[in-house]
């Protein structure tokens, strides 16, 4: 790889992000200073070592795998965020009421808008989870909030209605048992834990009331399913044209569904690392590029996920700036 094919990879791989259509020699006459054959001659050496792709419906060539990994290790220099990006994500680092599983995700979603890719934040597992503290604050007479923190600081609330006529009284003493009984009990383990060993007790020494029971069964089973998993943009890689395609709409659509397929995004290495293609174990057809964060003890990863034509400098700062946010919180 001499100074002028190393270029001519650049300026492939940068603009074959832009524009999704294979490059031809004639179009880089111009920025490359040479003749349109010159650069076939080193497009066709280009191909011979593996970093460029001929299609099947153009003379044009698109970078391959290969050619991706070597402008990723070898060529790309991060972009540094624009002003607008950087405002929009302060107005959620910097608001002091957010606690961290809200600020995660709302700076998934703002991400997501700005690059049309599908982001995705992964929690601890529920086993590596336990209750610290459950609270039922009262709304009106049938509206309750119920809210859980667990012992890494991770804050989930539900509201839920209740029947007629239970009292306050009745809330807050069910409520005390439960506290008394299932703290520092695994989040996959609390639902057992109520049904066999707390429902009893309830029975014996306060009103039962099956309705208040269930909704905080049900909130805790939610939780334990769906909080350690953040996905926003899901569709947004299928306005990118590599999956236009019928058949690749729906395996991409079911892998996004299949919680096994998205727990796989999980990064157990440190810093920006970046899977292409066939690297990522989720999709042949996509780049994930991944991040490890740890906020005051409570760990997860933080992913983007676009296809292998991503713009991989601005998206690895996007994710370094919110990486770092998060820590700081």
């Amino acid at each position: 790889m001499n100074e002028r094919k190393t270029e001519l990879l650049k300026l492939i791989v940068e603009e074959y992000i832009k524009t999704a259509k294979p490059i031809g020699s004639k179009s880089l006459e111009k920025e490359l200073n040479c003749s349109s054959a010159t650069i076939r001659n080193e497009m066709s050496d280009l191909e011979q070592l593996g970093y460029l792709e001929k299609t099947h419906t153009s003379s044009g060539r698109v970078p391959s795998e290969a050619g991706y990994r070597y402008y990723v290790d070898n060529i790309m220099v991060p972009k540094e965020l624009t002003g607008d990006d950087v405002l929009k994500l302060q107005t959620i680092f910097k608001n002091k009421s957010l606690v961290l599983s809200d600020a995660i995700e709302k700076s998934l979603e703002i991400v997501s808008e700005l690059t049309s890719y599908t982001l995705v934040a992964l929690g601890n597992s529920s086993k590596e989870n336990c209750l610290s503290k459950v609270e039922v604050i009262p709304v009106t007479d049938t509206n309750l909030v119920a809210i859980i923190v667990t012992d890494t600081g991770h804050v989930e609330n539900r509201t839920f209605s209740i029947e007629e006529g239970i009292s306050p009284l009745e809330v807050k003493q069910t409520v005390d048992l439960i506290n008394k009984h299932i703290l520092g009990t695994p989040l996959d383990e609390v639902l057992s834990k109520l049904e066999f060993e707390v429902k009893p007790i309830i029975n014996e020494n306060v009103n039962y009331q099956k309705k208040l029971f269930d909704a905080f069964c049900n909130f805790i089973n939610d939780v334990t399913n769906d909080s350690n998993v953040k996905m926003k943009g899901r569709a947004n890689i299928l306005n990118q044209p590599e999956f236009s395609d019928s058949d690749k709409i729906k395996k991409i659509i079911s892998k996004f569904e299949d919680k096994n397929y998205i727990k796989n995004i999980k990064e157990e290495d440190n810093g920006i690392n970046i899977y292409i293609g066939s690297e990522t174990e989720f999709d042949d057809d996509v780049t994930i590029i991944k991040a490890r964060y740890n906020a005051n003890g409570e760990e997860g990863t933080i992913a983007i996920v676009g296809p292998k034509r991503m713009e991989y400098d601005r998206a690895t700062t996007l994710l370094e700036y919110i990486k770092e946010n998060i820590e700081k919180m």
